[in-house]
């Protein structure tokens, strides 16, 4: 499975080793939440150094400040993880995800991991944005407005075709919302080689 993989499996599979992770670490936070503050920083305009961000990772987890360097595992893979979630947002392919749980999980547990991730975005976007997210265009604030509605949702969701359809679909809002938020604060990248100017 490569690292850029971003089907159904592959998408579930990099949920559980967050998951995993948390669980290893006895983190009292949601891993949702805390990909999603980090998209929201990177989508916003920031890049965040390895120190802050590894205190951010310890921070959310409910870890003391030491312990990415105690720990032999979780330095190297919020690092890979904060590069992979960089480069999936960079992506032309809008190969990006929210890191979600897949749907052999329970509705209510789906709809509490999108909660807890519009949270953190709407953290990290406030973070890095400040006071230009009230400068922003019309349709990204609709977006925020749209985003802190979702945030309040209630995970008591009863299971149904319509509430899984639902579900869905605000999903696939969030992941196009998330993508355009980047689009908007992040310039494009210049290419590695330009091309010549003709004249």
């Amino acid at each position: 499975m490569s690292e850029t993989d971003t089907s159904g499996a592959a998408r579930a599979a990099e949920f559980e080793r967050w998951a995993n992770v948390f669980t290893a670490h006895k983190a009292f936070s949601h891993p949702s939440e805390l990909h999603g503050v980090l998209c929201g920083r990177l989508a916003a305009g920031s890049r965040i150094e390895e120190p802050e961000w590894l205190n951010m990772v310890c921070e959310h987890m409910g870890l003391p400040e030491n312990a990415a360097d105690d720990s032999e595992d979780l330095a190297p893979f919020m690092n890979k993880a904060y590069d992979q979630t960089l480069s999936h947002l960079k992506s032309t392919d809008m190969s990006f995800h929210p890191l979600l749980p897949d749907d052999d999980y329970a509705i209510e547990q789906r709809l509490e991991a999108l909660v807890a991730w519009v949270r953190g975005f709407l953290e990290g976007m406030a973070l890095s944005a400040g006071e230009a997210l009230g400068q922003a265009p019309d349709e990204i604030r609709e977006l925020i407005e749209d985003m802190v509605a979702i945030s309040q949702l209630a995970d008591d969701e009863e299971a149904s075709d319509e509430s899984e359809q639902q579900l869905l679909e605000i999903t696939e809002y969030i992941r196009l919302g998330a993508l355009a938020v980047f689009t908007e604060f992040n310039a494009p990248e210049r290419p590695a080689s330009p091309s010549p100017t003709l004249h």
